[in-house]
């Protein structure tokens, strides 16, 4: 209860977010399959020389996730729900920086 009692400010505005941002939220599956290969890959590499060659490596984890490019089609129709609902809880910043 006294955990509860001490993150009180925190959850209250949660409930308000629109079901799909509460869905994505609450849904760790989607970012631990992106996080995993990442993980693994800069595990592998051991160090970098510089951040340009962490960032490279870290591009080439993610693009390895969907070869053909044909995942986008697929991903953008299970988010576009929860992006189009964070676009409007967030007074269109995401919108904007996609420009």
């Amino acid at each position: 209860m006294k955990l509860w009692e001490n993150a009180w400010e925190e959850f209250i505005p949660f409930p308000r977010f629109h079901t799909e941002i509460r869905r994505i939220v609450c849904t760790t599956d989607a970012i631990e399959s992106v996080n995993a290969p990442i993980g693994r890959a800069v595990k592998a590499r051991g160090h970098f020389p510089n951040e340009q060659a962490a960032l490279k490596c870290v591009y080439m984890a993610i693009m390895s996730l969907d070869p053909t490019g044909k995942g986008q089609a697929r991903w953008t129709m299970r988010w576009k729900a929860a992006l189009n609902a964070f676009d409007i809880t967030f007074d269109g910043r995401l919108s904007a920086a996609r420009q």
